[in-house]
Order: structure tokens, then sequence, then C-alpha cells
């Protein structure tokens, strides 16, 4: 299977977020494990959207939901390394928002994983997709 390296956009971080890996994030192979990546990430996006303004259960009068994840793993991170979680995310399309994730071991600044989330904004009722509010894409757009 061809890999396929995500890009991470420099230009559209939005937020920096500290974190340090704690002993209970280490998993059997006695590295960061993949669920904690994962929460760490999500940790990283609540807060870069609150910097913004946004909260994900409620961007413009809709809650979000994950469409997909990808994650690469470029280098391994230990108890207690300190991290920074960088947050990018570019201009929305028309129903979704990418949002970009980037996590540096501050020690020596190597990436440990790169990932892209895509979020959908839903109408809670209909469950269906709706667009990104003006008022999201303006938030993003000042944050930037």
């Amino acid at each position: 299977m061809e890999r396929v390296k995500l890009d991470f956009p420099e230009a559209a971080i939005v937020y920096r977020h500290p974190m340090t890996v704690r002993i209970t994030d280490m998993n059997y192979g006695a590295h960061l494990g993949h669920d904690t990546v994962i929460s760490l990430m999500h940790e990283a996006r609540v807060a870069a959207l609150a910097h913004c303004g946004l909260d994900e259960r409620d961007l413009g009068g809709y809650p979000c939901v994950a469409a997909d994840l990808a994650v690469q793993y470029q280098a391994e991170a230990h108890w207690p390394d300190a991290l920074t979680v960088d947050i990018a995310i570019p201009e929305p399309g028309r129903k979704a928002l990418a949002v970009f994730h980037r996590i540096r071991r501050n020690s020596d600044e190597r990436v440990v994983a790169t990932a892209r989330v895509n979020l959908v904004l839903v109408e809670a009722e209909a469950r269906r997709a709706v667009a990104v509010p003006d008022t999201v894409r303006e938030a993003l757009a000042r944050a930037r």
C-alpha cells in the first residue's frame, strides 16, 4: 500500500497547544499510544476552537461530527516528553472543516505525528450535513 504524506498547512495555523506525555499515555510498546494521540488531538482542537471563539458542539448553531481521520506517525514520544500540538484550519469547504494537527516534541522539535480530521456540521434533528456558516468562516479567518 502506498503511503500518501499529509502536508501540514503552515500558513493556516490558528493555535499552538502545550501538553505533556503522562505515564498513563504509554502503551505496551513503551511509547505514546494511538488512542492517546487521538485524545490529545481532540483536546488541542477544542482549545483551538475556543481560542477562535468557537465550540465544536455549536459551530454557528450546529454541532460537528468527525467524518474521517488520517494520522501519520513520524517519531515516538515517551513519558515525560513535553509536546506542542499545532492546529491549522485552512479555509473551510462548503460543508466541512479540515483540521490539521501536528504534534511536536519540544526537546528537539521532531514531529511525532501529523493528522487531519474532517469535521462536518450537522443539523441535529434531520441528521444531515449543512453549509459552514459565515460566522464560523469569519472566526477562523480572524485567527489565521
